[in-house]
């Protein structure tokens, strides 16, 4: 036993995770938000806005190539096609799913529930598949030393428990920095608040839009009686009865409620707690079709640019740096690394791009930084015959920039006077 053992609280060999299972933290209350409303997993994605950010981030990672790249001697890289890792990433990671449709899950899953898990697949040391995992089924221990295990529960109930080495874990924001933060639960105030408004907007258009009412009389009314009045209420105005007149008899009288002051804000409390979700996702509301306000051309592309700055290049970094840490980890795969390809989300209009190619190959007498083929290949098109030398800087109009005079040489035009 080490001298770390001996302080209090370290009796214990391992730190179990709690389970991601929606229904287990249901059970506990611990998902309940202050709205009423239970918010899982499952709950939050049928609101329409957390479902819109997840698809817009998901979008964004999954179009974009991913590539593992290997380091060039001279600085920068090339497509490392010949890795194993390569065909995982870019086009089939298992018999099932394709490159865009594993990376879509798992923005999922760490987006929801802060971690995603795949099983890697290795054969002679190099990973031929990955598998998704469930979040919901996994529980991760950490052990004195820092190691993790993970416990996979499987659909039979069965269970098997899987060192680091074979797990790919992705995780999202983290306080502990083993386990990523649930950001339903964090979000769940704001979550809840949505979920309670829409049912109850539903439920007024269930009712036809009407107000409710009182039902009054001087009479006294037996419980039994009671209950039977209620259905017939029930049956007069619901159903194929609503928006009918409702007959009144036995001296009842019927007093209908108006509409206060905050059934008059309900749309403008649906609009604030759109941003609200947007906010705890990371999404601009205007890339879910959320605009406060009127955008102009201008004004949306720099919107649409924040979107990839700020929203989905972040996740990009994280993921590359997780490949790059637990797949691409062993010795044979030094020198290689993973890359996102975001040139076509980075693309502007035709003029601007124009503008931009035009200063790179030198225009304007400065020296040319890229060559043709770079160029044509951000375009996707084929390089061409001797397309891979940087051109000589030339002037605005199009003419080679003059050399530069020899020292002591003089001016012709000074020799003319």
């Amino acid at each position: 036993m080490g001298m770390w053992d001996w302080l209090p609280g370290r009796k214990s060999t391992e730190q179990k995770a709690v389970s991601f299972d929606p229904v287990w933290l249901d059970f506990f209350g611990s998902r309940t938000s202050k709205a009423g409303v239970p918010v899982s997993w499952e709950r939050a994605m049928d609101v329409s806005t957390v479902f819109a950010c997840l698809r817009v981030i998901a979008n964004g990672v999954a179009q974009v190539p991913l590539r593992v790249m290997k380091e060039l001697p001279d600085g920068g890289g090339e497509p490392a096609t010949e890795h194993p890792l390569y065909t995982v990433l870019n086009r089939r990671p298992n018999k099932w799913m394709t490159s865009f449709e594993l990376r879509e899950t798992l923005i999922f899953h760490a987006a929801l529930t802060g971690n995603a898990f795949f099983y890697k697949n290795i054969v002679r040391k190099q990973v031929k598949e990955l598998i998704p995992i469930d979040p919901g089924s996994v529980t991760i221990t950490r052990h004195n030393d820092y190691s993790l295990t993970y416990r996979v529960t499987g659909l039979d109930g069965s269970s098997i428990e899987l060192p680091q080495s074979m797990i790919w874990h992705v995780r999202g924001p983290s306080w502990d920095t083993w386990r990523g933060l649930d950001a339903v639960q964090q979000a769940r105030e704001a979550i809840g608040l949505t979920i309670a408004t829409e049912n109850t907007q539903a439920e007024m258009h269930a009712n036809g839009l009407q107000a409710s009412g009182t039902y009054s009389t001087e009479q006294k009314i037996a419980p039994e009686e009671y209950i039977k009045i209620q259905k017939w209420i029930a049956a007069q105005i619901g159903g194929a009865n609503k928006h009918k007149p409702f007959v009144i008899d036995a001296g009842f009288k019927w007093t209908q409620q108006t509409m206060t002051g905050v059934d008059a804000q309900h749309l403008e409390t649906r609009k604030f707690q759109t941003e609200q979700v947007c906010q705890a996702l990371g999404v601009f509301p205007q890339m879910i079709g959320h605009a406060g306000q009127a955008m102009t051309f201008a004004s949306a592309e720099q919107v649409f640019l924040a979107h990839v700055v700020h929203t989905l290049g972040p996740w990009w970094e994280r993921i590359q740096q997780s490949i790059d840490v637990n797949l691409l980890d062993g010795p044979e795969d030094d020198g290689f690394y993973s890359k996102f390809n975001a040139n076509g989300l980075l693309k502007g209009a035709h003029k601007d791009r124009a503008e931009f190619y035009s200063k790179a190959l030198g225009t304007g007498g400065s020296p040319a930084y890229m060559t043709p083929n770079e160029i044509r290949a951000l375009e996707d098109l084929n390089p061409i015959a001797g397309g891979d030398e940087l051109p000589k800087p030339t002037n605005v109009g199009g003419a080679p920039a003059p050399d530069k005079p020899s020292p002591g040489a003089q001016d012709s035009q000074n020799d003319d006077r």
